[in-house]
């Protein structure tokens, strides 16, 4: 069962103004976030300026996803391993709301998310 519109609504605000302020807008050229909504999931996404290509060019990859489990009412939360398979992440694979899973992934111990 995919996302309700308020879910959506939430999802655009909370973690699109997470997106939008993650990066300083000096360097938005050099790396900035995106997100995508699939079914029960979101995805953040890295966006940098191709390495090889023309002007304008960019790459998107995958660096964390959040599902969300409507039978238990968490988000899980997800790292893109370098094999390009999800792994849940340890030690806190879940959390309540939306902004507590971005504030896991911004305090990523292990450097999973941000290298």
């Amino acid at each position: 069962m995919a996302l309700s519109i308020k879910d959506i609504g939430e999802i655009d605000q909370v973690v699109g103004q997470w997106c939008l302020n993650r990066v300083p807008p000096h360097l938005k050229t050099s790396v900035d976030y995106d997100y995508e909504i699939d079914g029960q999931a979101v995805t953040i996404i890295e966006v940098r300026p191709a390495w090889q290509g023309a002007l304008g060019e960019v790459t998107r990859q995958p660096m964390a996803k959040f599902r969300f489990v409507k039978a238990t009412e968490q988000w899980q939360i997800y790292w893109m391993r370098s094999s390009g398979k999800w792994q849940s992440y340890e030690p806190m694979s879940e959390a309540t709301k939306l902004n507590d899973a971005l504030m896991v992934i911004e305090t990523d111990q292990y450097g999973c998310f941000f290298g």
